[in-house]
């Protein structure tokens, strides 16, 4: 007993078993959780934990276990992957219409794919609606696009030629024979690798600047390209707009790509979606916070900046939605009205118009066959007012004339003598009336 007390804190806890006197199992104590040099709760920095990570992507697509009459196929990059999702949501209780993704979230309309620029969107979109029967289209992309645009120019002309050179079976009819008639050159195998090389190598490569003048002209040309193919499947096709992002630049960047999307949209006759507005504050900046659709004030983009949250999908595709239920009811319906080409005010450096677009609200002359007299035409759709309203001469009497209507008989604003029930004896003779009891 002498030699176990003279030994050490630690072996003495080994040989007597636990921390104390006592006989007991060991007991093992976790070690009280630091908080800096000073860990007493006063001096010591507060534990921090990490917040929850938050997801950019949009959830997955829903697995609809019947399929719905009617299909509305999106297409587009990581924002049109959000609007599908909040379309999704919108239409899963009704079950009436299903939504189908044809998505590449860092695709654009200048690279459909990072490191393979030989596919394009409109052959892309074409090849998958080959094989979809879709109601309607909704087009929304370009994040990607505020890059410099590589296009190869045109060869020169060489030997008096003012074609390019192309490989020699492309000028060859089906006979075999040239354009010119006569039967092809046969080179040397030399020769035909030389041509072909040159052929794939025809004319430098030219860059151009994004904002610049000749980006805008060959941006506007896919932009072209991807509606066409759109329009190929004999459809409505809906272009949707791109929000705001944070931060001023990238705002503007923004405003000048919807610009564009907006006037060719116009020019092919297809509807455009502008859901700026509601996803900007009261100055036309970028917010990340504001009211719903059913006006809560919610938190409506993601922490990049630029994606949405479950409630700012909800709110773009409602905005879209108000658009495409029109258009899906009645597609024949859908035409694209004539309007000033002016940035909306709530853009940055927009000015808000004197007027808006001029439209006749009465039909030409010879659109009706009956015009009125007072102002010279009928309102659209409204018809000969005339033929409405059948003439009616106590109508024409007291709304025109002002005459007061007569009260029916027995009314208690009915003061014609003699009143109604009466004769005329008892109307000029006073009835006898019994003496007065006393």
């Amino acid at each position: 007993m002498a030699g176990a007390l003279t030994l050490p804190p630690a072996a003495h806890a080994q040989f007597f078993g636990g921390s104390g006197w006592g006989f007991g199992p060991p007991s093992y104590r976790r070690p009280p959780p630091s908080g800096g040099f000073f860990s007493f709760p006063f001096f010591g920095r507060p534990r921090s934990y990490a917040p929850p990570a938050e997801s950019y992507h949009a959830p997955p697509p829903r697995k609809l276990e019947t399929q719905p009459p009617s299909t509305v196929v999106v297409i587009g990059d990581s924002m049109a992957d959000w609007l599908a999702y909040g379309l999704e949501e919108i239409y899963a209780d009704a079950g009436q219409v299903g939504v189908v993704r044809d998505v590449r979230v860092s695709a654009g309309l200048i690279h459909y794919e990072p490191r393979n620029d030989s596919l394009q969107w409109p052959q892309a979109v074409k090849d998958f609606l080959a094989a979809e029967k879709p109601n309607a289209i909704v087009i929304m992309l370009g994040l990607n696009d505020r890059v410099p645009l590589r296009e190869r120019a045109a060869a020169p002309p060489r030997d008096g030629k003012t074609s390019p050179p192309q490989a020699q079976p492309a000028q060859h009819d089906a006979a075999g024979k040239t354009a010119t008639g006569s039967a092809p050159d046969v080179a040397k195998p030399d020769e035909q690798s030389a041509a072909a090389a040159e052929g794939r190598h025809a004319g430098p490569i030219a860059t151009y600047d994004f904002r610049t003048d000749q980006w805008a002209a060959l941006y506007k040309t896919r932009i072209d390209e991807m509606i066409a193919a759109a329009r190929s499947k004999g459809v409505p096709v809906l272009w949707v707009g791109l929000p705001a992002v944070r931060g001023p630049r990238a705002t503007s960047d923004m405003s000048y790509l919807d610009d564009l999307y907006h006037a060719e949209a116009d020019k092919a006759g297809i509807s455009y979606v502008d859901v700026w507005d509601g996803f900007v504050d009261e100055n036309g900046r970028y917010a990340v916070e504001g009211p719903d659709f059913d006006g809560q004030i919610r938190r409506l983009r993601t922490g990049d900046g630029v994606h949405f949250t479950k409630y700012g999908a909800l709110k773009l595709a409602h905005l879209v939605d108000q658009q495409l239920s029109r258009i899906m009811a009645n597609p024949a319906a859908v035409v694209a009205l004539p309007s000033v080409q002016a940035p909306a005010p709530g853009k940055p450096g927009a000015t808000r118009p004197a007027i808006g677009p001029v439209l006749p609200l009465t039909a030409a002359d010879g659109g009706n066959e009956h015009l009125n007299s007072v102002d010279g035409g009928n309102l659209l759709g409204g018809g000969d007012a005339a033929a409405l309203v059948p003439e009616d001469q106590t109508a024409k009497d007291v709304l025109v004339r002002g005459d007061p209507l007569a009260a029916p008989p027995g009314r208690a604003d009915n003061f014609a003598w003699p009143p109604a029930g009466l004769g005329s004896a008892s109307a000029t003779a006073p009835a006898s009336m019994p003496p007065a009891a006393h």
